[in-house]
């Protein structure tokens, strides 16, 4: 399992790579329309529905419009509408749980965690047109919460975090993955290799009060996205949110700390 799971990462690692390297916007927004269809194609599979393939084309094709039609200015509000679904309908669901498959409410929800999704990768998108550095400082921050509430949780996890929909997730991993993320971008900041990235910007336009509190923001909202893609799961009783990835599950596995940051992050950016 290990060993599929090194070697998936690799391919995944030299694909992206690759990619990066024509520097060419269409060919970034191809791959990220094929990336948005199956991230689709797997929410509609875990809220139930009967054909997820024919609403993840339907979904496709709005996203390839948008990104070949628009621009960062003209999908501004949908970033906002994105910030405010995790605000009021999807956060909260980690508290108040998910309608019961089949429902109205269930079929409303479908369609508003895949606005989120189309946010996400529309913000990618605009976060690539800035630069490469620019979107991949903004992913970083989200690995680096990641990794760190991963070692601070195997360290010193006592305080589940979340126990009914991830019993991994501990408070003291959380913690640790923020005070990890804090470091590490407060530190980038010292360094001109690092002068265009999201951090260093945010810091020397608003200086370091702002500069925590978004940090803190950004590690809250990947945080509160991996939780509710496992509540997805636990609801649908799937482990993955598909096979497509051998050895990481699914598109969703890798990028539900995402989904809610990108958009927001494009937001902070707006500022910057």
């Amino acid at each position: 399992m290990l060993r599929t799971r090194v070697i998936t990462a690799l391919v995944m690692l030299a694909i992206m790579l690759a990619l990066f390297s024509l520097n060419s916007f269409p060919v970034i927004a191809i791959a990220a329309t094929c990336m948005f269809a199956a991230a689709s194609w797997e929410s509609f599979r875990l809220f139930g529905s009967k054909h997820p393939e024919v609403g993840a084309a339907i979904w496709a094709a709005a996203f390839a419009f948008l990104a070949y039609t628009s621009h960062a200015s003209d999908v501004a509000m949908l970033f906002a509408v994105c910030v405010a679904i995790w605000v009021v309908r999807l956060t909260p669901a980690l508290a108040i749980g998910l309608p019961p498959l089949g429902s109205i409410p269930n079929r409303l929800l479908t369609m508003i965690y895949g606005v989120s999704i189309l946010g996400c990768f529309l913000a990618m998108l605009v976060l690539y047109k800035h630069s490469v550095i620019y979107l991949m400082s903004v992913m970083a921050i989200v690995w680096i919460a990641d990794i760190g509430a991963y070692f601070s949780g195997k360290a010193f996890g006592k305080r589940k975090l979340a126990p009914t929909i991830s019993p991994g997730k501990s408070w003291e991993g959380a913690i640790g993955g923020w005070v990890t993320v804090l470091a590490l971008t407060a530190t980038s900041t010292t360094l001109p290799l690092f002068h265009d990235t999201f951090a260093v910007r945010l810091q020397e336009r608003f200086g370091w009060t702002v500069f925590v509190a978004a940090m803190t923001l950004i590690v809250a909202a990947s945080i509160v996205g991996d939780l509710f893609e496992s509540l997805l799961k636990r609801r649908a009783g799937a482990k993955d949110s598909s096979k497509l990835l051998p050895g990481h599950g699914g598109i969703l596995d890798r990028i539900d700390a995402l989904i809610p940051v990108l958009p927001l992050a494009v937001l902070i950016g707006f500022w910057l």
